[in-house]
């Protein structure tokens, strides 16, 4: 992508979520851009660095590990935000800061495990991904399965619960998509009850509904289209 373009739908995006925060009573500052990086090249990811993006997500492992190396000067902030398999979780908790996409404990505890093996790492910060929309193609755990799950991650001594993730039905009417927000929320706050303890963290809205997504509490918004435009997959396996 051109650097002044890059840079110009950046500004635009940071726009767009200052005038979505302050319409909801916040600030731009209590919404954390995620620039949402999986099928974009290393090349990207700096400019957009250095235009000030700080936090990147990756939808695969081995992705990530492909970019890692010409990237290791950056002090970003990389995520995971895809489906993690139980047999890719260790690598995950030695290459990522934080899990956005953890919907099963045996996944949790082998991140767990393999965090404890790093000396002198801080906790790996993990969120719970929620299939909050009756989809078979979303992944996350089900509504049902989410108190016992966040009770268990919550035991978990090199895990640092912070709050949850979803992935809603894509729906052209942003304010369609608006109740599934509103309910990831309340899951949340019903969740600060159950395990009295603040999860303070909720990422949710993506280019075209994180509007949406900040006017029922967003606190991370995972933007890729809108950022670095459409772009053919890699052909990596999916983690």
């Amino acid at each position: 992508m051109n650097p002044s373009h890059l840079s110009e739908r950046v500004a635009e995006v940071r726009e767009r979520i200052a005038a979505a925060a302050k319409h909801s009573g916040r600030t731009a500052n209590d919404v954390t851009l995620i620039a949402v990086a999986k099928t974009h090249s290393a090349e990207a990811i700096r400019a957009a660095f250095e235009l000030g993006v700080k936090s990147f997500g990756e939808n695969r492992v081995q992705e990530w590990e492909l970019k890692r190396s010409a990237l290791e000067d950056l002090a970003g902030d990389w995520h995971l935000i895809g489906h993690l398999q139980s047999n890719k979780a260790a690598k995950a908790a030695r290459i990522f800061h934080s899990v956005d996409s953890v919907d099963d404990f045996a996944v949790a505890q082998r991140l767990d495990r393999a965090r404890a093996e790093l000396p002198g790492q801080t906790k790996l910060r993990v969120l719970i991904e929620v299939r909050i929309a009756p989809e078979e193609s979303k992944s996350g755990a089900e509504r049902h399965a989410l108190p016992a799950l966040a009770g268990q991650v919550s035991t978990l001594g090199h895990l640092d619960f912070r709050g949850l993730m979803c992935i809603p039905p894509f729906l052209e009417d942003s304010a369609r998509v608006r109740p599934f927000f509103s309910e990831l929320r309340k899951m949340r706050d019903d969740l600060e009850q159950q395990l009295g303890k603040k999860l303070p963290v909720l990422s949710m809205g993506m280019s075209h509904d994180f509007e949406a997504a900040i006017a029922e509490g967003a606190t991370e918004v995972r933007v890729g289209t809108a950022l670095f435009g459409t772009r053919e997959s890699l052909g990596h396996p999916t983690v």
